[in-house]
C-alpha cells in the first residue's frame, strides 16, 4: 500500500540569513546555527516574508541581511520552537527539515523592521539567554 503524506504548505518558502549564497546552492542541516554557537540538526524556513525578515535581521554576524526563496528537497515538519511554544497552529508558517533546501532566487528588495523593533527583539532574546530560556528544540 502506497501511503501519501499530507503536504503541510505549498509555499513559496523563504530563508532569512546573513550568509551569501548562490542560485542552486543547497542549504543543509548540520551547519552552524544562525542563532546559537552550535551545529543545527535541521534547516529552518518559512512561508511568510515577515518571519523570513526576522530570520535575516536576527541572524548572527554583521554581513548584509538576505532573504532567499528556497525549495525543500525532502519532507519537512512544523517548527516546534514556534508552533508548540509561541504560536499554536503555526500562523508564522515556520518549518524545519533534515533534507536540503535549494536556493532558487534571492529577494532583491524588502522592507526591514525599524531599528527600534530589531533592537527590542535583540534585547528580549538577550534577556531569555541570560535566564537560560533560549533553548532551541533541535
Amino acid at each position: 500500500m502506497n501511503e501519501q503524506k499530507e503536504v503541510l504548505d505549498l509555499g513559496p518558502f523563504f530563508h532569512g540569513t546573513k550568509v551569501q549564497l548562490n542560485l542552486g546552492d543547497l542549504l543543509e542541516a548540520q551547519n552552524r546555527s544562525n542563532y546559537q554557537d552550535k551545529k543545527s540538526n535541521y534547516i529552518y524556513f518559512t512561508a511568510t516574508l515577515e518571519a523570513a525578515k526576522w530570520g535575516a535581521e536576527l541572524a548572527a554576524g554583521n554581513a548584509q541581511e538576505r532573504i532567499y526563496i528556497v525549495e525543500p528537497q525532502g519532507e519537512f515538519e512544523n517548527d516546534p520552537n514556534l508552533t508548540d511554544k509561541r504560536f499554536p497552529g503555526n500562523p508564522t508558517r515556520s518549518y524545519r527539515s533534515k533534507s536540503p533546501l535549494k536556493i532558487i532566487a534571492e529577494l532583491g528588495n524588502w522592507e526591514r523592521h525599524s531599528d527600534e523593533e530589531i533592537d527590542h527583539m535583540l534585547s528580549s532574546l538577550k534577556s531569555l539567554r541570560e535566564q537560560g530560556k533560549d533553548v532551541i528544540i533541535d
